[in-house]
């Protein structure tokens, strides 16, 4: 029987507090959306209404780049009318979509593009209907396992003190013999998640990365520590643990980097973290809009976009990006992938992209 894991949204250290707050006025109808609108009103954010999540046209700032700023502050609390399901090849089958958008600001994320004039941070609150969605999926696959990514458009987990919808999943997941849950992140905030029924049918992965790359381009997330942390509590609670390294970024002394990285991991996690470990390697890549996009939104940023340096992989819809040589994408993943071996020999690596 899933339970409801929480009456109100909580404030835990750290934790993402918007600074404006808009809400669909049928949100109110749904217990989740009034207990949020509850919190928003005692802790006393500012909050309008809006007829649609999809259209928030007034925010303030005077100029493109305060109004993003604003924008990533600002959550908008709706309802998710459409219940068809985006494919999430390699991570799973499809999205499951619990929310839109992400407070970090991460300067490589292919967010700045597939979200465009939409920045701002969107929670559905009919996780019901989210759910029956899911089953359908499950039951049209059957006897094969389907699995769901509930991280493709957010990081849910920095959402999670707020809407309380990861635990809802993993509890309904939990349920389902053919049915997986997937997210990965770079927040810290998994307390609420380590005493849930979850029967081992939720895969809980943390984005990882050289100190280079989390401290020049990964503002607004929760620090490396703190995510090991997290990592080694979600282990202890009998999680399938798992972790993205990405972007993995070519930099001065990336392999000093790398090797750190994994190094510290295998001195962080405790013993039974190793049982059943996945990575996910995935290089940098962007395209021409998000080369444009980021360097309007983060002028000051050390990204290295230089298109001469790179090489051009077509994708599967027709826009290409731009990826590493074939030489420097080789090195990058055959030191990763022994550093990784070295410390976790019964690790399995999923791709690299």
């Amino acid at each position: 029987m899933r339970t409801t894991t929480m009456e109100r949204p909580v404030r835990t250290k750290g934790s993402f507090v918007p600074e404006l707050v808009y809400f669909e006025p049928n949100a109110l109808d749904y217990p989740k959306g009034q207990r949020i609108f509850e919190w928003v009103k005692e802790t006393g954010i500012p909050y309008r209404m809006t007829t649609s999540h999809n259209r928030i046209t007034n925010l303030p700032g005077e100029t493109e780049l305060e109004q993003y700023k604003i924008a990533k502050r600002t959550l908008v609390v709706g309802i998710r009318k459409t219940l068809k399901f985006d494919t999430s090849k390699p991570s799973a089958e499809y999205a499951i979509p619990i929310a839109t958008g992400c407070m970090g600001h991460c300067h490589y994320c292919y967010l700045q593009t597939t979200l465009g004039a939409k920045p701002y941070i969107r929670v559905y609150v009919n996780t019901d209907a989210i759910m029956e969605a899911a089953k359908g999926y499950i039951e049209e696959r059957a006897p094969e396992i389907t699995r769901f990514e509930a991280a493709c458009t957010s990081d849910p987990v920095g959402l999670e003190p707020i809407t309380g919808s990861l635990a809802e999943l993993i509890e309904f997941m939990a349920e389902q013999p053919l049915g997986r849950l997937r997210f990965v992140t770079k927040f810290h905030h998994v307390d609420s998640l380590l005493n849930l029924t979850h029967n081992g049918n939720t895969r809980i992965r943390f984005s990882v990365n050289s100190k280079y790359v989390i401290k020049n381009f990964e503002p607004a997330t929760s620090s490396f520590e703190q995510r090991i942390e997290a990592a080694a509590k979600i282990a202890g609670a009998g999680y399938p643990l798992g972790f993205i390294i990405a972007p993995i970024i070519w930099h001065d002394n990336w392999e000093e980097g790398y090797s750190e990285l994994l190094d510290s991991l295998a001195k962080a996690l405790p013993k039974e973290a190793s049982g059943g470990l996945t990575f996910e390697l995935i290089q940098h890549r962007f395209t021409k809009t998000a080369k444009s996009v980021i360097e309007k939104r983060y002028p000051k940023t050390k990204l290295e976009m230089d298109i001469e340096k790179r090489k051009y992989k077509w994708g599967r819809w027709g826009q290409g990006k731009y990826v590493y040589p074939d030489e420097q994408a080789y090195a990058l993943r055959m030191h990763i992938s022994e550093r990784i071996f070295e410390h976790f020999p019964d690790a399995n690596i999923d791709y690299f992209t």
